[in-house]
């Protein structure tokens, strides 16, 4: 493996020019931007990823000579690098960005320092090993024991400054209440000197994030040999009380069985690295989720109303404003990113905090929407084997922090002020975080029950089912003489405007306290920010659904929504003929994607089938805005569609999209299979999901092997893929767990599927490299997945 070259104090472009560059030579990453990138600086302290939207959209991997390192802002090239511990190793996490002076190095020697690698900063194989003997307690199952402590902490930080009517939230609340947490799950003594401990871990901050000048180097290196020798000190009075309580006595005790794995100078190592990383994100983080949650008053007054929505709310606030701004790689060999050759041994800056905010994976990235659909996604935690065994922990302590604010405080005001930050490559967040209420207007004084009252606790990545937006019918009418079918067009009840949509992407409405939630498909306008348009078919045989929208979501009703998710997408590539096939009520996804294909000029059919011009739903309007391109099939006329003929000749530049009943989508798919087809030729969206449901007397068990987390996880018989990867700190998101919504959907690297769910069409489903994880399985014995 290369040595890196130490950064030095002048860089010329890493990238050779010649005279007369070829047509396909690689961009230069080096100019005036990128000289003045500069990470340790309030402004881009406070917003990573505004001070590198240059990059992000124009420039998305540039070469830093302030830093000496390649800087990377995409989503997708950012992921992938997380992904590969083995080209891109993680050995420099911890590193100073400029060389420790000798006299530095002298000092840290006098205390005996000898920081060894940790999980942050470890290769592999030995960092995997290591991992899966130590993470045992930061699963869900075991996390649960930490909550009582969790909320006495909180509540008694909270009790210590109510009556004031102003206070100092990062020193009263998301400092004192992380830092405390994380001695306990340590399992250090009440006893330490907290602010001496809190005065050590800024000092290593400092020491490994920073950049220091002379003066402050020689302060911070004896600063971080104090550090050093008090945990080890800590670690020799553990070792005395082995049988103890907290994750570093877990450790201690699996060294007996992996002394190999676990050894002395590694726990030395974590003991130290540990304290900073157990509380000093998480600290960043509530402060940065409060502030940003009283900056959007509206948001906070929601959730002050609903508590449900804190799990997706914080999950945002992670992705919008997080505590990590970015972290580092070295390449061991030679690689290509974004089209940018990259030597081996050269260094990566890794903004994460922009990666949150690319359009390309988040859609209106800048907008700060605590119902996100894919919000799980963002990458604050990191990804793979190096993905924040603490994840878990700090969600519960920021999902009690902001619970009891928001029902003690919700009168709460944001003070206008300078936030002060520390100056580092990693962790952002303020240093101060001002905040002022009127004692008299809390509501524990009105009703003292208000403070024993606690809201549920979600631990891994926020619920689908959480993420509920409250409309308001606006009006509710029946489509052309069809009493059968409603048009329901749909506000948000605040006035405000909704999330923008794409054709084939439909919402979740919850049939009252049914329990019962029903997807249906967007069929409006699609550039009408402020209504959402579904239209819902009674069905007698339905469990209910139907008939509850049918009786109650009149003009004015109040409805609860989840959405928009999107699984049926159109591909966008405008050189695709389309042809579109609708039957019955499944007119209203096809519907938008024929409005998106006029929008954009593409060439399109759109055939659409209905028992009698009365009962196709929207036939007038279809007729007026795509004349000849509409070809309407009615069965009382006798003018069924003949797939057979219409697909008679199968074509490279055609895809076919169809949405009805089941026996038109097994018609379809038969004639494209006899005609020949390519077998990605044919898209469709189901109403339903009739594959067999789970039966633990007729399952078999199998193993998924996580490739990415470096994990192989086993499955009973008596429990889903989904279940399995949640009990094992594993985010995957999910709704419906019916195979009906998309939302659990995981990639799969290898393995034979049983697939058991209504959102992949035949030719994905072939294709084997994704599967709901809430309901299908492996056919033989071992599945890979890409997580």
């Amino acid at each position: 493996m290369p040595e890196p070259s130490r950064p030095s104090a002048t860089r010329a472009c890493p990238v050779a020019h010649d005279h007369e560059p070829q047509a396909d030579a690689p961009a230069c990453p080096f100019d005036e931007r990128a000289t003045a990138f500069d990470p340790y600086t309030d402004a881009y302290m406070a917003n990573p990823s505004e001070l590198v939207r240059w990059s992000r959209e124009e420039q998305p991997v540039f070469y830093s000579p302030r830093l000496g390192y390649w800087v990377l802002t995409r989503y997708e090239s950012i992921k992938a690098v997380f992904r590969d511990p083995h080209t891109y190793s993680p050995s420099i996490a911890l590193e100073s960005t400029e060389p420790p002076t000798e006299e530095a190095l002298a000092i840290l020697k006098s205390y005996g320092y000898a920081l060894n690698r940790t999980l942050v900063n470890e290769d592999e194989p030995m960092h995997m090993a290591r991992r899966r003997a130590l993470m045992a307690p930061f699963t869900p199952e075991h996390l649960r024991q930490h909550e009582p402590m969790v909320r006495r902490l909180v509540s008694e930080a909270i009790d210590g400054f109510i009556d004031a009517g102003e206070a100092d939230l990062f020193r009263r609340l998301t400092w004192h209440v992380p830092f405390s947490v994380a001695l306990h799950f340590l399992g250090i003594d009440d006893d330490e000197d907290h602010e001496k401990m809190h005065e050590f871990a800024i000092a290593h901050t400092k020491n490994a994030f920073g950049r220091a000048t002379p003066e402050e180097r020689i302060e911070v290196a004896h600063t971080v040999g104090k550090f050093w020798q008090l945990s080890g000190e800590i670690l020799e009075k553990m070792r005395r009380t082995p049988e103890g309580p907290g994750w570093m006595r877990y450790s201690i005790r699996q060294q007996k069985h992996h002394p190999e794995v676990v050894t002395d100078s590694y726990l030395h190592s974590m003991m130290m690295a540990i304290i900073v990383a157990a509380h000093e994100s998480t600290s960043f983080a509530a402060a940065n989720a409060i502030r940003l949650l009283l900056e959007h008053r509206s948001v906070w007054d929601e959730i002050c109303e609903d508590p449900s929505l804190i799990s997706p709310a914080i999950e945002e606030c992670l992705r919008h404003d997080g505590p990590i701004a970015s972290w580092r790689r070295r390449t061991t060999r030679d690689v290509v990113i974004e089209g940018v050759p990259i030597p081996a041994g050269a260094r990566l800056l890794l903004v994460v905090h922009s990666a949150n905010h690319d359009a390309r994976q988040f859609s209106d990235p800048d907008l700060f929407d605590i119902r996100r659909s894919n919000v799980i996604d963002q990458l604050s935690f990191g990804f793979g084997v190096h993905q924040c065994l603490g994840k878990n922990i700090a969600r519960m302590e920021m999902q009690i922090m902001i619970g009891e604010l928001t029902r003690r405080l919700p009168h709460m005001q944001l003070v206008p002020q300078e936030f002060d930050y520390v100056h580092n490559l990693a962790f952002r967040g303020p240093q101060n975080l001002h905040v002022r209420w009127n004692p008299a207007h809390n509501p524990e004084r009105r009703d003292p029950d208000v403070r024993h009252w606690a809201q549920a606790v979600h631990l891994g990545g926020p619920m689908a089912s959480a993420m509920v937006r409250k409309l308001r019918v606006l009006a509710a009418d029946t489509l052309a003489t069809d009493p059968d079918i409603v048009r329901l067009r749909l506000v948000a009840a605040d006035g405000s405007a909704l999330p923008r949509w794409t054709p084939g992407a439909h919402i979740d409405i919850e049939c009252g306290d049914t329990g019962l939630s029903r997807q249906y498909s967007l069929c409006g306008d699609l550039d009408n920010v402020h209504e959402w348009e579904v239209a819902v078919q009674h069905d007698a045989a339905s469990r209910g659904g139907s008939a509850w929208i049918h009786r109650y979501a009149t003009a004015g009703a109040p409805l609860r929504v989840r959405g928009p998710r999107n699984h049926f997408h159109l591909d966008e590539d405008g050189r695709q003929r389309l042809i579109l096939i609708a039957g019955g009520i499944g007119i209203t996804p096809v519907m938008a994607m024929a409005q998106r294909a006029r929008a954009t000029g593409r060439d399109y059919v759109l055939h659409y089938s209905a028992a009698s011009r009365t009962r196709a739903a929207y036939a007038d309007a279809l007729q007026a805005l795509h004349g000849e391109r509409l070809q309407l099939h009615l069965s009382d006329a006798g003018r069924r569609c003949d797939f057979a003929a219409l697909l008679a000749q199968p074509r490279a530049d055609t895809h076919i999209y169809a949405c009805g009943p089941q026996r038109l989508l097994d018609a379809l798919q038969q004639a494209v299979a006899r005609a020949g087809w390519p077998a990605d030729a044919l898209h469709v969206e189901h109403f339903e999901n009739n594959a067999p449901k789970l039966d633990p007397a007729h399952e078999r068990a199998f193993e998924v092997e996580l490739r990415t987390a470096g994990l192989t996880l086993h499955v009973p018989a008596d429990r889903t893929v989904l279940e399995v990867l949640h009990a094992h700190n594993v985010d995957v998101q999910s709704d419906c767990e019916e195979g009906l919504c998309g939302t659990c959907e995981v990639a799969v690297a290898e393995g034979d599927i049983e697939h058991r769910d209504s959102v992949l069409s035949p030719a994905e489903r072939a294709k084997g490299d994704r599967m709901m994880s809430c309901c299908s399985r492996a056919r033989t014995g071992r599945l890979v997945l890409d997580l």
